[in-house]
């Protein structure tokens, strides 16, 4: 089943379109909106329960297939901040480079995300 979309796509592209012309200074909630939907992206092209992205104070979302976790800290786990995964998301900035300035902490096996970025297709971005 796929993951239960919350933020209308038309929305999403919206507050994706606006963070990409102004990447900073835009609205708490377009940036809000944007994440939420990125990670949604997110969850859509890679199904599964193995790793927990999350993007404080935002949203969080579970993907990528393998060994799923049902309590307490999945052992594969992605946060940053909404800045940082937005320019992930939308390939403005590299894993490589998030994870060398401290923006980025991953642990775990299945926490390199680099095969599912960026998670929005080419023409929007």
């Amino acid at each position: 089943m796929p993951p239960r979309r919350r933020t209308d796509p038309a929305d999403g592209e919206q507050a994706v379109a606006a963070w990409l012309a102004a990447q900073t200074g835009v609205p708490r909630t377009v940036l809000a909106t944007a994440v939420r939907y990125t990670l949604e992206e997110l969850a859509s092209v890679a199904p599964g329960r193995s790793v927990e992205v999350r993007v404080p104070p935002f949203a969080a979302v579970q993907c990528v297939e393998g060994p799923r976790h049902t309590r307490g800290t999945p052992t594969n786990v992605v946060e940053t901040d909404p800045q940082t995964w937005l320019g992930l998301a939308t390939g403005q900035l590299a894993w490589a480079d998030a994870e060398a300035s401290g923006a980025l902490r991953a642990s775990g096996q299945r926490a390199d995300l680099t095969a599912y970025l960026p998670v929005l297709p080419e023409a929007m971005i």
